[in-house]
C-alpha cells in the first residue's frame, strides 16, 4: 500500500495495488464527496482517493504519504 498526497489539490491517493496503469480504473464509485473507490474491471478495489484530506486524514497519515 502506497499513499500519495497532492498538497496544493489537497487530496490524497491510497494504492491498494503497486500502480494503476491508464485505463484499468474501469469503475469509480462516489462513496460521499470526499471519498472515491476505483475499481479494475474485475471489480477489485484498485484505490482509494481522498479529497480535502487535510481534513479527513489523520496527521500521521499525511506526514507518512509522498508528499507532490
Amino acid at each position: 500500500m502506497k499513499i500519495e498526497y497532492d498538497k496544493e489539490a489537497d487530496a490524497g491517493y491510497i494504492y491498494l495495488v503497486d500502480e494503476i496503469k491508464e485505463g484499468e480504473a474501469a469503475k469509480t464509485i462516489e462513496l460521499d464527496p470526499n471519498i472515491i473507490l476505483d475499481f479494475d474491471k474485475n471489480g477489485k478495489l484498485l484505490g482509494i482517493e481522498v479529497l480535502n484530506a487535510s481534513k479527513v486524514l489523520s496527521k500521521d497519515v499525511l506526514l507518512k504519504s509522498n508528499i507532490n
